[in-house]
């Protein structure tokens, strides 16, 4: 298909960083600086990356940069002022049982590799340039949501009603899903697909899903469930698709717009 657009999580981040609203993101603040700077023997922090992965990359993230329920440890203020283990240590063999942190019995060598592995982690993430490798919602929350309401009945309320289709939309989607649901709606339920219809030069019209389109041919579904391919030079086609008007946009919005428009669909619960 022609109009493909893939919001991946980088192109999300470089919303949240849009200019003028950076300095109120929390991912955009710059992590901890290493009170004391450490390297270990690249044997201790590979073996420390198994052991990590196995234990705490469900919470953390493989790379220790924060998973589904665990906070970014490169990030972390008890990492920066870790001395090879003092502070590490303690907290892996007592949890945090009131965040939901559980207590791990582990030697003294599986200990001292995980704490290799993340300041390992740490030191590789601090040459980066800038802070942000994760979407808050907070990096999100910078629009108005009054000005997103305007927006939104200039530009969205031919197709989309806040009392309609978009009725609880918040409950729904929340942070980032809501932002890729908003620039691109793809998931559950799938939108409806892109149709064509096809004139040939008997003169008799097809009315068909699309099923592909290069630039040299058109595919669609036939009645009966068939493929059927023809050269676009030996036809009329005209395609309807009711994503066109999202693709479209996409190259309308300004990064306040964006935020705004979020904002205020945040507020339709």
């Amino acid at each position: 298909m022609k109009h493909t657009i893939w919001i991946t999580v980088a192109a999300v981040l470089a919303v949240a960083g849009a200019s003028g609203q950076a300095a109120h993101s929390p991912a955009s603040v710059p992590p901890p600086q290493t009170v004391t700077p450490q390297t270990y023997p690249i044997e201790q922090v590979q073996a420390g990356e198994a052991r990590f992965s196995s234990e705490c990359g469900f919470c953390h993230g493989r790379d220790a940069a924060g998973g589904e329920t665990g906070p970014d440890l490169t990030r972390s203020a008890l990492v920066a002022q870790d001395q090879r283990g003092d502070r590490i240590g303690p907290l892996l063999r007592e949890g945090r049982p009131q965040k939901g942190m559980p207590s791990f019995d582990m030697t003294a060598a599986d200990v001292g590799a995980i704490v290799a592995f993340i300041h390992a982690q740490k030191t590789k993430f601090e040459q980066f340039g800038g802070g942000r490798r994760s979407v808050d919602v907070a990096d999100l929350s910078t629009g108005d949501a009054q000005s997103g309401l305007r927006y939104f009945k200039g530009a969205c309320s031919k197709c989309h009603s806040a009392a309609k289709d978009f009725k609880g939309l918040a409950s729904r989607y929340q942070g980032l899903p809501l932002l890729q649901r908003m620039l691109y709606p793809g998931g559950q339920p799938a939108p409806a697909r892109p149709k064509v219809t096809i004139t040939l030069a008997s003169g008799k019209t097809l009315h068909a899903p699309l099923t592909g389109e290069d630039e040299f041919t058109i595919t669609i579904t036939d009645p009966k469930g068939a493929k059927q391919t023809y050269q676009k030079s030996d036809v009329k086609f005209a395609i309807s698709d009711p994503m066109s008007a999202h693709f479209d946009q996409l190259g309308k919005y300004t990064d306040a717009d964006m935020h705004d428009v979020f904002a205020y669909l945040s507020t339709l619960k």
